[in-house]
């Protein structure tokens, strides 16, 4: 009798869901439009620095955006036999520079300065951490001849040859 009433209240218990609530069905998904890919640190440096003043002339157009106006493009004479090369080369640069129709349409964009409250501060430590006097490939040697050429190449002495 013990063993049917256990089957019979073990029938009648719910099941518990797979899926406990629904913020557990939104714990992988991830907004991906936000700005700046998740990184905290996005208010922290100074705009003014990541500019370049020596880049800013005036009637410089932006080379960053394709214009909406088309001109058509300007021929130029070819510079006479008896002027200077330089102001020939300047006078073009100048002239291409405002030219809206030439590509490459791009920006300048300066990331060696991290700002004073930078949380990675600087990344000049990850290139003065090693040289390349300190390395010491001669493990390559013990990987076999398919990485003889390796070592030679890195270690700069001569492989084994047997």
């Amino acid at each position: 009798v013990i063993v049917v009433l256990f089957a019979a209240l073990k029938r009648q218990r719910k099941k518990e869901p797979l899926i406990l609530s629904k913020e557990d069905i939104r714990d992988n998904i991830v907004s991906y439009n936000d700005e700046g890919g998740g990184e905290e640190d996005t208010q922290a440096f100074d705009i003014g620095t990541l500019r370049n003043p020596a880049a800013i002339e005036d009637k410089k157009l932006r080379r960053d955006i394709i214009p909406e106006t088309l001109f058509a493009p300007r021929r130029t004479p070819s510079a006479p036999d008896n002027t200077d090369v330089r102001d020939f080369i300047n006078q073009r640069l100048k002239e291409h520079d405002t030219d809206p129709c030439a590509p490459p349409y791009d920006s300048l964009a300066t990331y060696a300065y991290e700002g004073n409250d930078s949380i990675a501060e600087s990344l000049s430590s990850l290139e003065s951490g090693t040289t390349e006097g300190d390395q010491n490939y001669d493990y390559l040697r013990e990987w076999g001849p398919r990485f003889n050429k390796l070592a030679e190449m890195y270690g700069g002495g001569e492989s084994d040859k047997d």
